[in-house]
């Protein structure tokens, strides 16, 4: 079992609080991902569920076995490191079965497990290869394989893809994931990149300044943003902000623009707020409010059009191919369905 349960974590360095008491609960079998941005703690929590950090305080299990001050070859973890670590006067034979040559596996125990996992990565013609001699993406997926070989409770991913194209992250993503279904191994993984984490994970974990600002799956999160930081942190391009109040079932910006919602909230008449909008959740509409343009880039499936509205500069992505510049003018309505109300204050999600 895999399972891993971190209770009331803290770390710090000094006087300096790196985590500010962090709990969370992996199940056996979960891809939960961490995400935040870089120096939010992350990395940190990874390591100390590797037994690689010290924990100042509080608690973390392993298959229901406390293992906080447990070295780390006694976790029955194996964590893949952003630079690969391979070493580089081994074949990629040989760097997949040395750990397991240390534990006193036998030699045929060793091939067997090294075949299996050179069968799942594709790396059968790389075997008497030496790192020297493989891209990036080969020697990556060696690094995977010489985890997989160990046969551990819980796989822990250190932002692997990091050092790749953006071609290759495309596919390794792919196969991480791939392997994840077939393996059904715990795994945590941590990333700064939010795609990354959409794209892969069964839950997402997002970290900001030492906390857990939201848990949830990567549409919940996405849907149902619990604060700001959230909002704004996921998705690309990033959701659109605009300031004002509520007043008379409307939004009304600080340069005065009124924007209909239709269901806020009445308890929050006159309530200052901050108003969230996906890009995507822009309609053309002659009766819409004006927004003039300032750059229209075209990706093929969609466009995307940077345009001043509200008194706020916004992106919109239309399936329409649009025919605009800058300096014209296009009437565009926010989705009212679609809205998100969060606090002026607070930052937190308002319900609607």
């Amino acid at each position: 079992m895999g399972a891993v349960t971190i209770s009331n974590v803290r770390k710090s360095y000094g006087n300096v609080e790196i985590l500010h008491g962090v709990s969370l609960d992996i199940a056996d079998g979960e891809f939960v991902i961490l995400v935040g941005p870089s120096g939010c703690g992350k990395s940190t929590l990874l390591r100390m569920i590797a037994g690689l950090e010290d924990v100042t305080a509080g608690q973390i299990s392993i298959g229901g076995r406390d293992v906080t001050h447990v070295p780390p070859k006694h976790r029955d973890i194996a964590m893949v490191f952003q630079s690969y670590a391979l070493y580089p006067h081994m074949t990629v034979e040989q760097n997949m079965s040395f750990s397991l040559k240390l534990q006193g596996v036998s030699q045929e125990e060793r091939q067997k497990r090294v075949a299996y996992a050179a069968g799942i990565l594709g790396l059968e013609p790389y075997l008497k290869r030496h790192p020297r001699q493989l891209s990036g993406g080969q020697r990556q997926r060696v690094a995977m394989g010489r985890a997989i070989v160990r046969n551990p409770a819980v796989f822990l991913f250190d932002e692997p893809l990091s050092n790749l194209d953006a071609k290759l992250r495309v596919a390794m993503r792919s196969e991480i994931k791939q392997n994840h279904q077939r393996l059904k191994t715990t795994t945590v993984y941590v990333t700064h990149d939010q795609i990354e984490a959409m794209t892969m994970a069964d839950r997402i974990v997002v970290m900001h300044d030492g906390i857990i600002e939201q848990i949830g799956s990567p549409l919940e999160l996405y849907d149902r943003p619990a604060n700001l930081f959230v909002a704004g942190f996921i998705g690309s391009p990033a959701m659109n902000m605009l300031t004002g109040k509520l007043e008379g079932g409307n939004f009304v910006s600080s340069d005065g623009t009124r924007v209909p919602l239709g269901n806020a909230p009445a308890q929050s008449e006159g309530r200052p707020v901050t108003l969230g909008i996906r890009p995507e959740h822009f309609a053309l509409d002659p009766s819409g409010v004006p927004a003039e343009v300032l750059t229209v880039e075209p990706t093929g499936a969609e466009t995307q059009v940077v345009a001043r509205f509200a008194g706020t500069d916004i992106v919109c992505a239309f399936r329409e191919r649009i025919v605009a510049g800058p300096g014209d003018i296009l009437s565009i309505r926010p989705l009212a369905e679609s809205v998100h109300l969060f606090d002026a204050e607070t930052g937190r999600r308002i319900a609607v």
